[in-house]
């Protein structure tokens, strides 16, 4: 008798669905579930701006939050929006890489990256932010750069010639002339 109970729990285990952190669900349950909610992960995104369209993913997204969350999680909303705004500036400009990941994981482009506080779930605010910024408002007047000059090390930021100096929060956003 224990064998047969011990076989048929074996054989229920075998032909029941994957379970997951949302329970019992089938391969195919869950990515309707996922189509559902439109959350497909190589999802595409063209976001048109005047000098070219971009093109984001659901995974571009997610890392730009993480870069809001990491390089401004104690500032405004508006500071959020204006770091996510960097990062598609430098996307559409011929002087940096041309993709999210390659802008910003760029050597030495933002701190979050180097000291590691860029590995954390970011917060819905950052999200939003990033959504705002795709949307197209930008309070940086297209600035490339951005340092908080109360703790940076970076001393070609402090020392640089700058023009549409902006601030917001602690950071100051800005181009170079």
């Amino acid at each position: 008798m224990k064998k047969i109970v011990t076989i048929l729990i074996t054989l229920i285990f075998i032909f029941t669905p994957c379970i997951n952190a949302k329970g019992l669900v089938s391969e195919k349950d869950e990515k309707n579930i996922k189509n559902l909610y439109n959350e497909q992960e190589n999802e595409v995104v063209a976001v048109f701006n005047e000098s070219k369209p971009l093109f984001i993913t659901n995974k571009d997204v997610y890392l730009m939050a993480q870069v809001v969350y990491g390089e401004s999680c104690g500032e405004p909303y508006r500071g959020k929006i204006a770091v996510a705004s960097v990062i598609l500036n430098r996307l559409i400009s011929s002087k940096f890489p041309n993709t999210v990941e390659g802008v910003v994981k760029q050597k030495k482009a933002f701190s979050c990256v180097k000291n590691g506080s860029i590995n954390i779930e970011p917060d819905k605010n950052s999200y939003n932010a990033v959504l705002d910024a795709l949307k197209g408002k930008d309070p940086t007047s297209k600035a490339l750069f951005f340092y908080n000059p109360k703790i940076s090390t970076c001393n070609w930021m402090k020392n640089i010639s700058k023009k549409n100096i902006i601030t917001i929060g602690n950071h100051v956003f800005f181009a170079v002339k």
